[in-house]
């Protein structure tokens, strides 16, 4: 199998970009991640292809680094862009345009940020689909996709599909199967930052439980994605790292829910991963002030 990626690099390049939606440089991730998109419906799936490969296609046309094209750093965000787009809106020709475009602009702002050095994560992609969500509402009558307004059947949840539904929706998936797929996707790279992402689902679960937010859209995962991508970029197995996890997702879940509580970010499109962005910033800068005073 080795030698076909080999033989086929580019698509290698792509599945690594899908895997690195959950920050797994691992083109089996990737390919699961897949499925479980496939899953929910063809078009999401064909969009987070059509995406990724635009995006990767991109960073190999202006010669980018071919190391960080290698680790599919230039297709995660544009793959988020894809499936975000095609799971608001009905696949329109004009949206499968965006959707080529829109993943070759996000790899354009991932490589000026990875230039400056700056720990962007899914940053590229919530600009460029905040800003098309916002343009095609206002400038065009483009209907809503069927996922948006399907009826939600009442089902009977427990704790632990509560919280695969949070890794689902990572990716826009409300399945509880895509949810379990994804999780198996980031055990099989790494086991730890597959039960810290679990936990983080527990702990924005259980927080924005508290904060009094409706128990349907906690069951649905909807309070729970971005605690998984906090606890996931701050997984390690060091006992220090759990307290970093703790604090990322903590910082996560409150701005999560103030920012949908008060309705901030509904214009474009809702808070994506925003909260995950901003909690994992905040989460660093005080983690390199506590090693500059434990330094000293």
């Amino acid at each position: 199998m080795n030698k076909f990626f080999e033989k086929f690099p580019f698509i290698d390049h792509v599945l690594k970009g899908i895997g690195q939606i959950m920050l797994q440089e691992n083109r089996w991730t990737g390919l699961l991640f897949l499925v479980g998109i496939f899953m929910g419906s063809w078009q999401g799936g064909v969009a987070v292809l059509l995406s990724t490969a635009a995006g990767t296609f991109t960073a190999m046309k202006l010669r980018y680094p071919q190391s960080e094209i290698n680790a599919g750093l230039y297709g995660f965000s544009a793959a988020l862009v894809g499936v975000a787009l095609s799971f608001v809106f009905q696949t329109t020709l004009l949206i499968w345009f965006l959707i080529a475009v829109g993943g070759a602009l996000a790899t354009v702002i991932q490589y000026f940020f990875i230039q400056k050095k700056i720990p962007v994560f899914t940053f590229p992609f919530i600009i460029v689909t905040w800003i098309s969500i916002y343009m095609l509402h206002h400038f065009t009558q483009i209907p809503p996709s069927e996922m948006m307004t399907a009826k939600i059947e009442p089902v009977d949840y427990d704790d632990f599909l509560t919280c695969t539904n949070g890794f689902g929706e990572v990716i826009f998936q409300g399945g509880i199967l895509s949810g379990i797929i994804f999780f198996v996707a980031v055990f099989i790279n790494s086991p730890a930052a597959a039960l810290y992402g679990l936990a983080g689902s527990v702990l924005g679960a259980y927080i924005s439980h508290i904060n009094g937010e409706p128990i349907d859209k906690i069951h649905m995962g909807l309070f729970g994605f971005n605690a998984v991508l906090s606890a996931i970029a701050f997984s390690g197995f060091k006992k220090v790292d759990g307290i970093w996890v703790l604090i990322a997702v903590v910082l996560t879940v409150v701005i999560d829910d103030l920012l949908i509580d008060y309705n901030v970010l509904n214009e474009v499109g809702g808070v994506l991963t925003f909260p995950f962005v901003v909690g994992t910033w905040m989460t660093l800068v005080i983690q390199k002030i506590f090693i500059k005073k434990a330094k000293k």
